[in-house]
């Protein structure tokens, strides 16, 4: 008994069997290098089938293919941010936002802008939603011989579809927001910190670039959490390398993370003058086109849902949405997610998009009802 004390109380020993621990996993981890390379080498994203129905310009509209059967007439248009690609939204087959509204029976569309380049640099606000995304909307209406159309936007794209439906608010049947920015009264966010007027020259930035760099916009929302983005993420991947499932959804996330595209100019400059440095929206003194865009003209059904770990959009800058519109028929739901997790985490697809698809479904026009609804009674009375 005093001798097995006495060895277990033995430096030497501890630090040996700790060095041999340390050589068990780093020769471990050597192992799996291969099954890394093979898992990034075999990412694939945005997997579920499409074919693009309309183009102009740069933007595609994408109309997902689908053998599930389709029960509900009225269309879903997702509107996605102008950052990034729109895929997150079907990222994986077992994380995919466009998947749960395909096997509820909707016809699904997603909004690709495209890539700006140096010649969309004056591309304005007022061209996204009085253009492509009033385009957007009109071919998909004709298409499905429907007058308004249900809409989900995504951060960036949530304040432009709420921009869109006030102006247009015949078009828009129900308006869903994911994690949209629409009240940005609240200067505690470091993204309002940062693209203060104090610290933050806008137009000198875009009058040398000409667009917001994708590279620049990157490395901003990297350094908005430096510690989990530039070490956490990469000390976990670490630990966890020999697990071919994480591997799978790391490489997935990764390849959207890195595929950045720039914003146009002037675009940019309106989005940080307009709404982060003066508010208008909210305040209602935004103008598109000359006209006031007045979010007590939206009168559709609202689902705010929001993320409370949300470091992009915070719940302050999307909960006042539902007070500001004319809609009586109003919900929000926050999930203890963050930003990019309302559209791939596991308990969102578990919790959170069976419910929404649910609340969509009762508010949205089923086959077989053409000519009892309120759509049809509407063109007759035309």
């Amino acid at each position: 008994m005093v001798e097995a004390a006495t060895a277990t109380a033995n430096p030497f020993a501890a630090g040996a069997d700790a060095m041999m621990r340390e050589w068990q996993t780093m020769l471990r981890k050597t192992l799996a290098l291969p099954k890394v390379v093979e898992a990034a080498q075999r990412v694939r994203v945005g997997t579920t089938p499409t074919r693009i129905v309309y183009s102009e310009d740069k933007l595609r509209l994408l109309q997902y293919r689908t053998e599930d059967e389709q029960t509900v007439r009225t269309p879903l248009v997702v509107v996605f941010a102008l950052i990034n690609r729109p895929y997150i939204l079907d990222l994986k087959p077992d994380r995919s936002v466009v998947r749960q509204f395909l096997r509820a029976g909707f016809d699904v569309y997603n909004v690709d802008w495209g890539i700006p380049t140096s010649g969309d640099r004056f591309l304005s606000i007022e061209d996204y939603v009085e253009r492509y995304l009033d385009h957007v909307v009109d071919e998909v209406r004709r298409r499905c011989d429907v007058d308004s159309i249900n809409v989900l936007g995504y951060c960036m794209g949530g304040s432009l579809s709420a921009m869109y439906t006030a102006l247009h608010p015949e078009k828009v049947r129900n308006l869903m927001m994911l994690a949209a920015p629409v009240d940005w009264s609240d200067r505690e966010s470091l993204l309002s910190v940062w693209t203060d007027p104090k610290y933050f020259d806008v137009d000198k930035m875009i009058d040398v670039f000409g667009n917001a760099p994708a590279e620049w916009l990157q490395s901003s929302f990297a350094l908005l959490k430096p510690v989990q983005n530039l070490i956490g993420k990469y000390v976990n991947f670490y630990e966890k390398m020999d697990d071919e499932k994480f591997l799978e959804d790391f490489f997935a996330m990764e390849t959207w993370l890195n595929d950045n595209i720039p914003v146009a100019g002037e675009t940019f400059r309106q989005f940080v003058k307009d709404l982060f440095q003066k508010n208008l929206l909210m305040k209602g003194e935004m103008e598109i086109g000359g006209r006031r865009v007045d979010l007590k003209r939206i009168t559709c059904p609202i689902l705010n849902l929001m993320a409370s770990n949300d470091h992009l959009v915070p719940c302050g800058q999307s909960a006042a949405f539902n007070d500001a519109v004319g809609s009586s028929d109003r919900r929000a739901i926050t999930l203890p997610a963050g930003h990019i997790g309302m559209a791939v985490g596991s308990k969102a697809h578990r919790d959170l998009w069976p419910a929404v698809c649910e609340w969509l479904k009762e508010r949205s026009e089923g086959k077989g009802r053409r000519g009892k609804d309120e759509t049809s009674k509407r063109r007759k009375a035309k």
